[in-house]
């Protein structure tokens, strides 16, 4: 009973010079709840402490059900098939992903940073020496930094991504299935096939820039020595809904990451605003979870996006009609205390896809127009695949961002138990600087710190001295 109801309930009347006692008001029949529409997922906010006793008889009430619930951060994961769940909730403490992109027509899958209108599909045989064709890693002076220190085993970097192949000969023996886990629902999921790729091998690609290693094919990542955790955060159909993530930030918590790699942007935005409705309930829910996993230690690192615009002056969402004003971040590089990396070519400058405006660091990610020389690789970074070989190259800022991943990797393997603010600083003060070329007009700031480059371009070898 509402409490203006209850206050109305001992209401007297006078009638005919008596008083006379009104009746109390019939409870209203329950509303059914839709047992036939499509479900959707949503994420729903609480404060934090919540039991979750209240966020079942809530959930429930409203014609829920919870998939998932995270107490620390006060975050539900539910199912709903009701087509006002969200109103019944509130529409700044509930949203779904799914429904959005239902209820947008044409709506396509974006949310790998439109890596796959960059990717270079041309598959490269694991025959003979492929280091050769590792332009990027020289780029960063991995090699070198191979033969000081490869990382430890101590330290997991946790791949929120497609999926990683654990069968693939270079990454067999740094994959950890204890620490892997399907998050695409929302709720973690620890059978093989819930974090093995299935639709996308993008993934493994990044996996493979991180730690991979195969002597036969003379193919070696970053930092071969650390251990991958596969944490499956896109769906098959490509999008990352913000479930997914809140799912994968905190598995990455509970399991002592170190490093997760995040070449994607949730979807399906690409922007979040955190005062508009449904938005706010996704912002904070990311929000949340990622500096959750910063206390527990983990050191986020994110890919710029593939859009080639100034992120801090963009005034319009590029996938939904509704404005940006400084309230808006794309998730999850908004947040603070994730890196963000851009992306540069084989010539050294920034790719003509990448974003740019607020940028930590930057690696390599290819670029189409600045092509190596004969030889020297392809345009695109080189590295693990599954389908059509073992190998093959992509370009786009969700392969720079897994080269400093890679790099923090060995950082966090020298410097065990530093806080996450502390392997951010090294990252980006051993960077080595790539100032604002006299072309480059868009590019702004000081040398050690441009909008183009951030504080410049990562280097292995500095991290492992």
């Amino acid at each position: 009973m509402s409490r203006l109801r209850r206050m109305a309930a001992p209401l007297v009347l006078a009638v005919g010079g008596g008083l006379f006692a009104a009746a109390p008001a019939a409870e209203a029949a329950p509303v059914a709840c839709d047992t036939t529409s499509t479900p959707y997922t949503y994420v729903v906010t609480y404060q934090p402490g919540t039991r979750a006793s209240t966020v079942d008889r809530e959930l429930a009430a409203k014609c829920g059900t919870k998939v998932a619930y995270y107490g620390e951060i006060g975050v539900a994961i539910a199912s709903s098939r009701n087509a006002d769940f969200q109103q019944k909730i509130g529409v700044y403490r509930a949203y779904s992903g799914g429904k959005d992109v239902a209820s947008t027509s044409g709506a396509t899958a974006r949310s790998l940073g439109a890596v796959k209108t960059l990717e270079d599909t041309r598959s490269v045989a694991a025959a003979g020496d492929l280091s050769a064709q590792q332009w990027d890693m020289k780029a960063i002076h991995a090699p070198d930094a191979n033969k000081v220190y490869q990382g430890s085993r101590s330290v997991t970097v946790g791949v929120l991504d497609s999926g990683i192949d654990a069968t693939h000969p270079a990454l067999k023996a740094a994959v950890s299935p204890a620490s892997s886990a399907g998050c695409v629902t929302g709720a973690p999921d620890l059978a093989p096939a819930s974090w093995a790729p299935t639709t996308s091998d993008h993934g493994t690609h990044v996996a493979g820039t991180i730690a991979g290693k195969d002597p036969a094919a003379g193919f070696t990542g970053i930092a071969p020595g650390v251990r991958l955790a596969s944490v499956k955060v896109v769906n098959d159909d490509g999008y990352i809904f913000p479930e997914s993530a809140v799912c994968g930030f905190v598995w990455a918590a509970q399991h002592g990451f170190q490093v997760t790699n995040n070449s994607y942007y949730i979807d399906p935005g690409m922007f979040f605003c955190s005062r508009e409705p449904g938005d706010a309930a996704a912002y904070e829910a990311v929000r949340r979870a990622i500096e959750f996993s910063t206390r527990h230690g983990v050191l986020n690192v994110s890919a710029a996006g593939n859009s080639g615009f100034d992120t801090t002056k963009q005034t319009t969402d590029p996938n939904r009609p509704h404005p940006v004003d400084s309230s808006c971040g794309i998730l999850p590089k908004a947040i603070d205390g994730v890196v963000t990396v851009s992306s540069v070519g084989y010539a050294g400058t920034k790719s003509s896809f990448s974003n740019y405006g607020s940028i930590d660091v930057t690696a390599p990610g290819g670029d189409f127009s600045q092509l190596p020389p004969d030889g020297a690789g392809p345009s695109c970074p080189l590295s693990t695949t599954v389908f059509g070989g073992l190998y093959g190259s992509k370009c786009g800022t969700s392969m720079a961002s897994p080269h400093a991943a890679g790099v923090a990797a060995l950082l966090a393997s020298r410097f065990h138990g530093a806080p996450p603010s502390f392997i951010a600083r090294l990252l980006e003060g051993e960077a080595d600087v790539v100032k604002c070329a006299s072309a480059e007009t868009e590019c702004t700031g000081p040398a050690k710190n441009n909008s183009y480059y951030g504080h410049g371009l990562v280097n292995a070898l500095d991290a492992v001295h």
